[in-house]
């Protein structure tokens, strides 16, 4: 059960708040960055974490010193694998070596997203559309991977086709390079996030995983992730159970539920007083963190968590309004602390 990449949500800052409220059992995880893996116990969260994408090309053209700070992370958020798009198999290669030296877990390569200033550089769900040179960008994040005798695991996130349906071609053509996780987010590229995921293309990515051998005859080792439209951890194992998939990536469920990840639903009532309390005081240490962290983002960004964290009870909307309104995060502060203190 791993935790999707999210552009500008699953930033630092978030990831940080996620990995201290998903996990379960004794722990102290203490400030960000002021701690290390001795200092606190791992129990529970999600399996892995993605990074949002960040752009190997800018990495190394201008834009390091910014967006090497969307690479930032604590021993908290491990196992972490950090995800990049391009279309150059070099500038990959680069940026791989890059996460190695940084500390990763693993790598991650975005064949997936629609966004088309991606497309433009050849990057995201574009690749679909060029399976060779997919491959090159795959091989050359394997060599990049593997710098000062590491040999870190280099998986791919993509759709199951372009303008329709292409598992019968695409993935075969991914599974050559043997990534170590194809995750397959069960709509085309045309289809965005407009329609349901189709979850029957999971089952079946996960049938051609199983025919696939390679030249030499070797079956495929590769895993496949599921992803799209999962709800919390119990509709995931239902997919798990429907398709056969080897996990499961939960993406858009994680907004306002930093907890999603640790079984709990002790904080899914926001009707009760207490549970809205914690709530809130979670969200503006999420704020405080995001402003410490991440001063070069537009606070707006910020906002579009505040839809999430408050709903779900009366006069949630009333409080949203305010917080919509605030330019930082001592404004944010003073309305959640007049509202907590109004509370009974």
């Amino acid at each position: 059960m791993v935790l999707a990449p999210l552009a500008d949500v699953t930033d630092p800052a978030f990831r940080y708040i996620i990995a201290k409220y998903s996990k379960w059992g004794e722990q102290n995880i203490g400030e960000y960055g002021k701690f290390t893996r001795s200092h606190f116990q791992i129990v529970g969260g999600p399996d892995v974490m993605w990074t949002e994408f960040v752009s190997a090309d800018g990495l190394f053209k201008g834009g390091y010193d910014v967006l090497v700070k969307d690479l930032a992370f604590t021993d908290a958020e491990r196992p972490i694998v950090a995800q990049f798009f391009t279309g150059s198999p070099e500038m990959m290669k680069k940026a791989v070596e890059l996460a190695c030296d940084l500390g990763f877990d693993g790598i991650d390569i975005n064949m997936g997203c629609p966004d088309r200033s991606v497309e433009k550089q050849g990057g995201g769900a574009a690749l679909i559309k060029n399976p060779k040179l997919a491959q090159k960008i795959i091989l050359a994040a394997m060599e990049g991977a593997k710098k000062g005798g590491k040999n870190l695991p280099v998986s791919v996130k993509t759709r199951i086709g372009y303008n329709k349906n292409e598992l019968e071609t695409w993935l075969p053509a991914l599974l050559e390079t043997n990534p170590a996780v194809i995750t397959v987010h069960a709509r085309t590229r045309k289809e965005m996030s407009l329609v349901p995921a189709k979850w029957e293309c999971v089952r079946h990515a996960v049938e051609i995983r199983n025919g696939f051998s390679d030249k030499s005859g070797k079956k495929s080792q590769t895993f496949i992730f599921g992803n799209g439209d999962v709800a919390d951890l119990n509709d995931a194992l239902l997919r798990v159970e429907e398709t056969g998939c080897d996990g499961v990536m939960l993406g858009r469920a994680i907004f306002g539920k930093p907890y999603l990840f640790n079984h709990s639903r002790e904080l899914d009532n926001r009707e009760d007083t207490q549970t809205r309390k914690k709530i809130l005081k979670i969200m503006v240490e999420h704020t405080k963190l995001f402003e410490k962290l991440l001063p070069h983002k537009s606070f707006s960004i910020m906002k579009k968590h505040y839809k999430a964290y408050v709903n779900g009870w009366e006069g949630a909307k009333e409080l949203r309004i305010k917080l919509m309104d605030a330019k930082d995060v001592k404004e944010v502060s003073k309305i959640v602390d007049a509202y907590l203190n109004g509370l009974k």
